[in-house]
């Protein structure tokens, strides 16, 4: 049983995204090579000792104890997979442990900043690029959704008389976000721009280059940097942040967690409720400010 079935299973069967898909596939590959020079042993004749002294080697690389819980996760899936196929009877993943990463809370920029860059004249203008670049921080900031998700959107998948976007998600699991009225507004200025452009090449994507092409990661990457660099200055400034942003803001108004979760298109509530924790340290704040005996 080779790595790459275990991969063909995740891509059609859990329908995994081809990021994710790869991910996995980097860190097999790597727990495969680590097990062939130092055991000389094939992958899928890992023992608890042999992923034990891997970790130990992560360890001493100094692997951050994130990325080493993922690379555990993507094997003890692995193995999984071993036992459900009858390559193996047990998992040797059972009684390994994966060091407790610290808690990071998300980043985000605070919705006065992002009114201030979304509201000013002075860093956006009339043509095509400065209105697709507002669009797209506006889009990330006023539906929460994710890069993936954002360069997969459609003309088709913008319904302006529901005002919704249709959107799909991980594994390819379809949701529907409300649109306010500004995005709406941007969206319908943004697509008369582009169709006026009378772009040779024709792609169903909304978002596209100067070109017409297919908008790609790095492009969405910098117009995100750029701009968050005008009102913010720290120092991650990514499209996840401007999804925090979104996630934050619903929940200091007051937002119900469940709701959240589904606008976001979470599989579970604990991915949600890492955002309670903002929301506390922004009432402790207040607290601090506020309260004559803080």
């Amino acid at each position: 049983m080779t790595v790459d079935h275990f991969l063909t299973y995740l891509q059609h069967e859990k329908r995994y995204s081809p990021h994710t898909v790869q991910s996995y596939r980097t860190d097999l590959i790597q727990f495969g090579d680590f097990m062939l020079q130092t055991f000389e042993l094939q992958i899928n004749d890992a023992a608890y000792v042999h992923i034990r002294d891997y970790m130990v080697w992560l360890m001493e690389e100094g692997t951050a104890e994130s990325s080493i819980g993922r690379k555990l996760s993507a094997l003890r899936s692995f193995c999984k997979y071993l036992v459900r196929e009858g390559v193996v009877q047990s998992s040797p993943m059972a009684l390994v442990k994966a060091p407790k990463a610290p808690k990071r809370l998300p980043v985000f920029v605070d919705d006065e900043k992002l009114d201030m860059l979304l509201d000013s004249e002075v860093f956006f203008n009339e043509g095509f690029s400065s209105v697709r670049d507002r669009l797209v921080i506006e889009a990330l900031f006023g539906t929460g959704i994710r890069l993936s998700e954002l360069l997969t959107l459609k003309e088709s998948d913008v319904n302006f008389y529901d005002s919704n976007i249709r959107v799909l998600g991980k594994r390819n699991k379809e949701r529907i976000v409300p649109i306010s009225k500004p995005l709406e507004d941007q969206l319908r200025n943004y697509i008369a721009l582009k169709t006026l452009q009378n772009f040779d090449n024709k792609t169903e994507s909304l978002f596209v280059t100067d070109k017409g092409e297919a908008a790609y990661p790095k492009l969405i990457y910098r117009i995100v940097q750029r701009y968050l660099s005008f009102v913010s200055t720290q120092d991650k400034k990514s499209p996840h942040v401007l999804r925090h942003s979104y996630a934050t803001s619903l929940l200091n108004r007051g937002a119900d967690l469940n709701a959240i979760k589904e606008l976001l298109g979470h599989a579970s509530l604990a991915a949600t409720q890492v955002y309670t924790h903002n929301s506390v340290e922004r009432l402790k704040s207040i607290y601090k400010q506020a309260h004559p005996k803080a």
